[in-house]
């Protein structure tokens, strides 16, 4: 066995055991701070390419997970967790887009306050996390997005979220919005 498989074996049975995603870094801890754990990283995609379960890199970290088109196989296993709440999904989605983002720009977004529940109950999915104070007066908290929530909705990195374009074309926006943007457009053509 030359010494790229050994470490190749040794990513792979460290990735397997860990409990969540790991980082280059944190794989490095395991098996070696001089290693090359990017191609072994890169030969273990190589060998599960196609498989039933597959490496992911999410956010900058790795993990294995089940082949997305085997996941049906496995629904009735998982535990039923409850439905996220409109305030929750459009808090999150507001984070997502305009991370990081104080309680009151989120508000201010949203036309509405939120519960301090709404950002809790984020917070314990762990899709998000306080991300520091704004250096403003009263020094506001802000909050970001998570690697668990990349992982979750299947990203990458921010940049996969779906653009305005994208969502209009799968018929995710409001009619409301559609009407709002197109009287906006036929002002600024107007002026």
């Amino acid at each position: 066995m030359t010494p790229a498989e050994s470490l190749a074996r040794a990513v792979e049975a460290v990735l397997f055991a860990a409990d969540a995603p790991m980082s280059v870094a944190d794989i490095r801890l395991h098996v070696g701070t001089e290693a090359d754990v990017a191609a072994a990283l890169t030969r273990l995609g190589e060998i599960y390419a196609g498989r039933g379960i597959e490496l992911v890199e999410r956010g900058g970290r790795w993990h294995f997970q089940t082949a997305a088109d085997l996941a049906h196989l496995l629904r009735r296993d998982r535990e039923d967790s409850r439905k996220l709440s409109r305030a929750g999904i459009e808090t999150l989605a507001i984070i997502a887009y305009h991370e990081p983002v104080s309680r009151a720009e989120i508000e201010a977004i949203r036309g509405v306050q939120i519960s301090k529940g709404t950002l809790d109950v984020l917070m314990e999915a762990g899709w998000i996390r306080p991300a520091g104070r704004r250096e403003v007066p009263g020094r506001p908290l802000t909050y970001a997005t998570t690697a668990g929530f990349l992982t979750h909705f299947g990203l990458a990195t921010r940049r996969d979220l779906p653009g305005i374009d994208d969502l209009r074309a799968a018929g995710l926006l409001d009619p409301v919005d559609l009407a709002f943007e197109n009287a906006v457009e036929n002002n600024v053509d107007d002026a």
